[in-house]
């Protein structure tokens, strides 16, 4: 008997919160360009690799906003990234100390057991720092200029794509070499970076042309939107969540639509053409929010599982496994993450052999067409992010995409589509109505990443105050067209929901320290804008009980599952 059918649905979601110091143009933390050149790269060469294989692919707009910046930034020569300006240095025997212990500090900043340990002169260079830095700071000063030469270098040869080490003769040349990397060394490096950088949006651009992926968008600065638009909508899904002092976020609807016009614009300008749907920032939607997608033309969105469950009121079998339509949002058809088959790619195969987990995610695949009723098709949406997963896989989840993408393409049962196939091939009209939406994410199923804290709440009502200021100065007029310009777009930056998220004990101190200084710097930041004295609150760390003086910033590498988080990029 001829297997069943059943649509499947990747998205892969790439995003990277602003690290940018806008006062000084320096970036804070190096994981946009670190990203790019690794998963960004890896996960359209797999694509390239297997042009039958559709997927959806969302860009956030600041990640690439930050990639035009890192283009600028080669193409001048003039490195604003700390690292990159290391990378670049002539004489590394005459770096401050400041520099040296950044480097050390950073050059370790990865899953040592994938990305560290398979190299042995990478792997020596952290043995010999961890030798010396027992013996106290003074013993440190032993590691030469050669040293620090080698540790830039390796750090950057072990964050490039698998894809890429496999047909770039110069990664090769150098992993090969191994160690005494020279001057002339490290400027091919600094080459084949700006190179990756400049073509990975062609690349994707070509993937689209081609007809093979579709390519969608988020609003411009990833905003915890049904936050923005009302506090309460917290309660929805945990009536008894904390929540900020402020009633309400000043002017959020008007602020939600500016984001969700800017990434429109944003998109048509670098793809060519505006984006059918709409990824919202952490899959969190309300009903108010999704309303707000519909008028702004938005075709499709999407969230978690566990939102269309809480929406449901009552646990319902595969109602993931089809599009959802809400009266309130006309024109705008719903789609609904597959909690446990995306959690196992984002958590549990990095554990497996590649072909093994493979076929165990095939096999669930003809489980779920095999139960579906007679002539219904179940869709079937594997959503999660396009980073950060993969520096947990071996190989950076090299075999495991080629086993994957193989097996799909010998199971022509099991279609990989994207929504606006979906769309054209008319399963909207067959959505079932969803009688309410209930507010949250594809965390949980809540917004409780984002509020109900006591820290996340206290950056809320600071975030409220500075916006109450901005309204302030913006309605006297003394403005000019270009400071006010200047002064919205690092509010934007302000609203983003990356800032909220990593406040909480429960994650890595030195990270959450970092976004606390980040967040903070940005609010000073949009003050200024205004020509304001910042509050000296801004002085005073949001998270209780965190020390202000960690010097680096731990990667920012948070995987994102419906219940499940892990720990950031750590030794």
């Amino acid at each position: 008997m001829a297997a069943k059918p059943l649509d499947l649905v990747f998205l892969w979601h790439m995003h990277q919160p602003d690290y940018r110091d806008h006062a000084s143009g320096t970036f804070i933390m190096p994981w946009t360009y670190l990203h790019a050149i690794k998963d960004y790269t890896d996960m359209a060469a797999h694509l390239e690799r297997h042009p039958t294989i559709r997927a959806v692919v969302n860009f956030v707009p600041v990640l690439l906003d930050q990639l035009d910046d890192y283009i600028g930034q080669f193409a001048s020569g003039e490195f604003r990234d700390p690292l990159l300006r290391l990378l670049a240095t002539a004489d590394l025997d005459a770096l401050s100390e400041a520099e040296r212990t950044f480097l050390f500090e950073t050059c370790f900043r990865c899953n040592h057991a994938t990305m560290l340990a398979p190299f042995s002169r990478y792997r020596r260079l952290h043995e010999l720092y961890e030798s010396l830095s027992r013996e106290g700071e003074a013993a440190l000063d032993y590691l030469s200029g050669a040293y620090l030469a080698d540790l830039v270098t390796w750090y950057h040869l072990a964050w490039t794509g698998e894809t890429e080490r496999r047909r770039e003769p110069l990664l090769a040349e150098l992993m090969a070499k191994g160690e005494a990397f020279s001057l002339t060394d490290r400027q091919n490096l600094l080459a084949f970076i700006g190179k990756t950088l400049a073509n990975l949006v062609p690349r994707y651009r070509a993937l689209q042309e081609r007809g093979q992926i579709e390519l969608s968008t988020t609003p411009a600065c990833h905003p915890l939107a049904p936050l923005l638009l009302d506090f309460k909508t917290a309660r929805e899904s945990q009536p008894e969540a904390a929540l900020p002092l402020a009633t309400l976020y000043p002017g959020g609807r008007e602020r939600v639509g500016k984001h969700i016009v800017a990434a429109q614009e944003s998109h048509a300008r670098r793809f060519g053409k505006p984006a059918l749907g709409l990824w919202p920032a952490e899959g969190a939607l309300s009903a108010a929010f999704a309303q707000q997608l519909a008028a702004a033309g938005c075709r499709w969105t999407a969230s978690g599982e566990n939102v269309l469950q809480h929406s449901l009121g009552a646990p319902q079998a595969h109602a993931a496994h089809h599009p959802w339509q809400l009266s309130a949002a006309p024109g705008l058809t719903l789609f609904f993450r597959d909690d446990r088959l995306s959690d196992q790619i984002g958590f549990e195969y990095s554990k497996w052999h590649g072909r093994d987990a493979a076929a165990h995610f095939v096999a669930q695949l003809e489980a779920i067409a095999a139960a579906a009723p007679a002539g219904e098709t179940p869709v079937v949406s594997i959503i999660l992010d396009g980073e950060n997963a993969w520096e947990y896989y071996p190989y950076n989840g090299y075999y495991f995409f080629s086993d994957l993408y193989e097996l799909l393409e010998a199971k022509p049962a099991l279609r990989t589509r994207t929504y606006a196939d979906v769309l054209e091939a008319g399963s909207r009209s067959a959505a079932p109505d969803l009688p309410r939406l209930t507010a949250g994410s594809w965390v949980y199923g809540t917004l409780s990443t984002w509020i109900g804290d006591p820290a996340k709440n206290h950056a809320w009502d600071l975030l409220c105050a500075a916006k109450q200021s901005y309204d302030r100065v913006l309605a006297s007029g003394r403005l000019s067209e270009a400071a006010a310009t200047t002064a919205e777009a690092q509010l934007a930056i302000c609203e983003s929901s990356d800032w909220f998220w990593w406040f909480g004990d429960y994650n890595p101190a030195q990270a959450v320290v970092s976004f606390d200084r980040l967040f903070r710097r940005n609010l000073a930041n949009l003050y200024r804008c205004l020509q304001l004295a910042p509050p000296v609150q801004l002085d005073i760390p949001i998270s209780t009980g965190r020390s202000d003086q960690a010097s680096v910033d731990a990667g920012g590498t948070m995987r994102r599952a419906s219940g499940q988080s892990a720990p950031a990029t750590q030794d």
